[in-house]
This record gives structure tokens, sequence and C-alpha cells, in this order.
């Protein structure tokens, strides 16, 4: 069964990473230890788990830890922000995997959450396609795309029909950030042959350390189940929390799993 994220989570996210004046800015985020390469110790783990942590791109909460963890996984950059480039490049120089996180319209919620350059269904297909090719070229080093929100924008078809075609133009991979049962990603990139992947875990959609460890007890359940695993966390408001909880289940995870992008889960 799939887990989609709490409204109140992602409404949260959303006007941190626009509201300025109330975020945390990490004062180590400068030494994250750029040019070191996490590596994926050798083992008989068959079975993959990707993780993608999304907000990064406005000096957020969290961001020197979660580039300090020792384990492949892949950077989601929001684009048109003061430490977009920054961040693409840092977690570059760190051998991560580098995605544009792009702000697509909620079904509830204000257009105003989601910051510059955002997708609504509102725009004409010129403007769509302006904005998304315009984001991507923002991001530094992106090699695919996931949704920020999104709920309705990703249940539309014609917006969905564009940014899937500009993909398949731009050997882009696409994550569904899974933010509503009615995405149409899959189908519709399935039709035109654009590898893509769908979140199944949300970390930290409440931002508690005591929820973040009870949906990393979920996952290590969905790794029993399943041969390949996709979880999302952020930096922000649960950042530190996320990082300190994803650093603790590592040696458990590498029992069984072994810790990969997310260009290698695609299908």
């Amino acid at each position: 069964m799939k887990v989609y994220p709490t409204y109140k989570g992602l409404r949260k996210v959303a006007f941190t990473l626009i509201a300025g004046s109330i975020l945390l800015v990490n004062p180590g985020y400068v030494g994250a230890e750029p040019g070191v390469i996490p590596q994926q110790p050798e083992g008989v783990a068959t079975k993959k788990i990707a993780i993608v942590i999304d907000d990064f791109g406005n000096n957020m909460n969290g961001t020197a830890e979660m580039m300090k963890l020792p384990i492949p996984f892949t950077v989601a950059v929001m684009p048109f922000l003061p430490s977009t480039k920054q961040d693409a490049q840092l977690a570059h120089d760190r051998g991560l995997e580098v995605i544009l996180h792009l702000p697509m319209e909620p079904v509830r919620g204000k257009k105003s959450w989601l910051g510059p350059g955002a997708i609504t269904t509102d725009l004409s297909s010129e403007e769509i396609h302006k904005r998304i090719v315009a984001a991507i070229d923002d991001v530094p080093y992106a090699i695919g795309i996931n949704n920020h929100m999104g709920s309705k924008a990703t249940a539309d078809e014609r917006v969905m029909k564009i940014l899937i075609e500009i993909c398949k133009e731009r050997n882009l991979v696409l994550l569904d950030s899974r933010t509503t049962p009615k995405s149409l990603i899959g189908k519709i990139a399935d039709s035109r042959g654009v590898p893509h992947a769908d979140n199944q875990l949300f970390f930290d959609d409440l931002y508690t350390y005591s929820h973040i460890s009870k949906q990393m007890v979920k996952l290590k359940r969905l790794i029993h189940e399943k041969d390949e695993v996709i979880a999302i966390g952020h930096v922000g408001p649960p950042g530190k929390k996320t990082a300190q909880v994803i650093n603790e289940a590592i040696p458990a995870i590498q029992k069984e799993a072994t810790f990969v992008t997310i260009s290698q889960m695609v299908k």
C-alpha cells in the first residue's frame, strides 16, 4: 500500500521555504566536507534502497548533516533560490546525484507557497514549457526531476505531457513523489519511454523525532517485503532529525540492502 504525505506536512515545508524570515540556517553548512565521496561497503546485499532528500536550495537547516551521510543518496534542489547552485555544486563535489525539485501546484493551498517559477495548471502550454526548461537550466548537474507538492499538477494530463516530453528530449529521469494517488506521471512516462520511479514513503511529513523514527521502522519493513524501495526526506524544519535517524539506521539497512541513487532505480 502506498504511503502519501499529509497535507499539513506539505504545507509546513512549502511555507518554510518561502518565508525566509523563519528559516533556520545551519551554521555548520560551510564545513560539509566537500570532496568526500560516500561509499557503499561491499557485501552480499542484493536489495536496493534509494533515499532522496528534498528542498535543498534555500540554505535549509540540516544541509550539512545530510551532506555528511556516508551513503550514496540523491539531492533534490529547488530552482531559483539563494543556494540553488551552491547546494547542487556541493552535492556534485561530494559524488552525490542531483535532481531538480520542481515546484508544482497542489490541490489545496496557496500558489504563493510554491516559490518562483512554479508550474500551475492555469498557465499556457508555452509558459509551462518555458518554466520547466528554465528550472532545469537553473540546477547544475540535474539528471532528473521530482515534484515539490504537485497534487493538482501531476494529475493534469496536459501539464504532465509537457513535462515528460521535455524529460524525453533532455534524457532526464522522473521520480514521482506521489503526493496524490491520481498522478499521471507513470502512465504518461511509460507511453513515451521515459525512465521513472515512484516514491514509497516520506520520512518526515511530521517533524518529530518520534514520527521520523516510526517511518524508518516502516521503511525497514518495506525492505523486507520488496527488492527495491524509494523513500524521501527533507532538509528544513525536520532536516537534522531526519539525517540523524537515517545515519543511525545505516548499519542495519546495509545488512539487507545496498544504498543507490535514483538513476539506478528508474525503469
